[in-house]
């Protein structure tokens, strides 16, 4: 697992540029490496920022679109189509503008999909269709090159809440039940699927994110603050304005 590296940015709408920035080259270097490329989205105000500045990049048009795998960390429980759902949300901002392959839109399954109303049968397709775009012989996973995550003001990421008993599900994807955000009922990657791709990139803005950043670069325990349980297997990264980054140590640090 990777040590943690921290890159400050001025303010919020910087952050989203930056952040765009860097994911359209790191799925440039992943593609003349591999010749493909797979990012893990997330939702929420930072996560439609930087969909949006993507979609405004000239750079973009560099990138193989149809050559991209997309999947997503977590989803809210609730029918196709719905606002707030993370899918929606991605495909508004930033999936519907690129020329993207639909075979390899990979969206967590629907509440009025082919799993019916029951999430346990839905985060079981999940992992299913995991396990198909996984190499053949090999880990019941595919490698993902980039996974970004929201922290939330709790330092949950994903749908992985603290104290949640989604913290002992050892299964790739978990439903949970009974989350402290709404809607209460959700599907999330679990955290040792999360920390199987080769860089996480944590995102947070705003003063409300700034105690949650700081404990957990700090040394928390994952249970009580799940960001502090987050390790891409090459590089793991919390991008923040500088409002979020309040309480991290000084040599912790990158400012941009």
């Amino acid at each position: 697992m990777s040590e943690a590296s921290v890159a400050v940015h001025a303010d919020a709408d910087l952050l989203a540029q930056t952040v765009a920035a860097r994911l359209v080259v790191k799925l440039l270097d992943a593609q003349a490496e591999r010749g493909h490329a797979s990012v893990v989205l997330t939702g929420g105000r930072m996560a439609a920022a930087v969909h949006r500045a993507v979609a405004g990049l000239p750079a973009r048009d560099a990138v193989d679109w149809s050559r991209v795998d997309v999947w997503w960390g977590d989803e809210r429980f609730l029918p196709a189509g719905d606002p707030e759902r993370n899918e929606t949300q991605a495909r508004a901002t930033l999936l519907d503008a690129v020329p993207l392959d639909p075979a390899r839109v990979h969206p967590m399954p629907a509440s009025d999909g082919l799993a019916g109303s029951d999430p346990e049968e839905a985060a079981a397709r999940y992992a299913e269709e995991l396990a198909r775009a996984a190499r053949p012989g090999h880990a019941a996973l595919p490698h993902f090159d980039v996974l970004m995550l929201g922290v939330g003001e709790d330092g949950h990421v994903a749908s992985v809440f603290p104290g949640h008993p989604v913290h002992h599900d050892s299964r790739p994807v978990s439903a949970v039940r009974g989350s402290p955000k709404p809607p209460p009922v959700r599907t999330t990657l679990t955290l040792p699927t999360i920390n199987t791709a080769e860089e996480v990139w944590l995102m947070a803005s705003g003063a409300d994110k700034a105690r949650a950043v700081g404990m957990a670069l700090a040394g928390a325990g994952p249970v009580q603050l799940p960001a502090a349980g987050v390790r891409g297997t090459g590089r793991t990264l919390w991008l923040l304005d500088r409002a979020a980054a309040a309480d991290v140590p000084t040599r912790l640090r990158s400012l941009r």
